[in-house]
């Protein structure tokens, strides 16, 4: 893919194998990577992906509590990151905090705040802060907010009011964003994946009902393959072949979103 190789990136991470997959396909590509999130988590990551690559590669990790309710702690995480690689030329939000399924009259709120502040707010705050960077080193950039179809108008499900509605405040937040700061040539999409077996909404049906339910419901008959189905996106947003696109929400989600309403008679 067109110059995506040689890239400085910042990706947040909750050590999940999504997010851990997408780095490892960037390292592989010989993108430079800083890691963002828990550092215990992360180091051992980042570890993971170098012995699973023949090259030598170069990923760091910055520590962040993504509940901090401080913004210049965001500030401060995003200014160690830049002065690692010396520049941005991505960042890629993977973090998120889903929770359990359950009905949203009987969600806590402490439960309540704690997906806001990791899916909305810690989302914002980075932004503004990279966004900050890449405009002031005058080289623009691509800032890739991954999210779900559960963020979607067309992909609903029971049990996520919440985490839906961050999802959805995320994707709006890329295209309002992209608006205001493309004078600034940095460019704001998002990504809203399809749900994965290991997904809450599987795993509360049911992983072998899933599994069966899945092949006779959706065109591809599959759930989201976190290895293989994710990081070609991230890969063509990060490099220059995805120059004149911003403000967009790609659906990489096996046209999951497409038969929801069929999904759900079935399920």
């Amino acid at each position: 893919m067109e110059n995506s190789g040689g890239k400085k990136v910042l990706l947040t991470s909750n050590g999940d194998l999504i997010s851990i997959n997408i780095a490892r396909h960037l390292a592989q590509r010989g993108c430079r990577l800083v890691l963002m999130g828990n550092e215990g988590q992360l180091l051992i990551a980042a570890e993971r992906i170098k012995g699973s690559l023949d090259s030598a590669v170069s990923i760091d990790v910055v520590p962040l509590d993504m509940e901090h309710d401080s913004e210049g702690v965001f500030h401060d995480a995003v200014d160690k990151a830049r002065m690692l690689l010396g520049s941005f030329d991505a960042f890629v939000s993977c973090y998120s905090y889903e929770g359990k399924m359950q009905d949203p009259l009987c969600l806590g709120e402490d439960e309540f705040k704690k997906i806001v502040k990791i899916n909305l707010m810690a989302t914002w705050y980075i932004v503004k802060a990279v966004g900050k960077a890449m405009r002031d080193q005058k080289s623009g950039g691509s800032i890739i907010l991954l999210t779900s179809i559960i963020g979607a108008e067309r992909g609903l499900y029971p049990g996520s009011a919440v985490y839906g509605s961050c999802l959805a405040a995320v994707q709006q937040l890329a295209r309002t964003t992209a608006m205001e700061i493309g004078k600034y040539q940095i460019r704001v999409n998002a990504i809203a994946r399809g749900l994965h077996i290991e997904d809450e909404f599987p795993v509360w049906v049911g992983k072998e009902r899933a599994e069966k339910l899945v092949s006779e419901a959706n065109p591809l008959q599959r759930w989201l393959d976190v290895d293989k189905d994710l990081a070609s996106t991230v890969i063509y947003l990060i490099s220059d072949g995805s120059r004149y696109m911003t403000g967009t929400t790609i659906f990489v989600d096996g046209a999951q979103s497409l038969v929801r309403p069929r999904m759900r008679s079935y399920m």
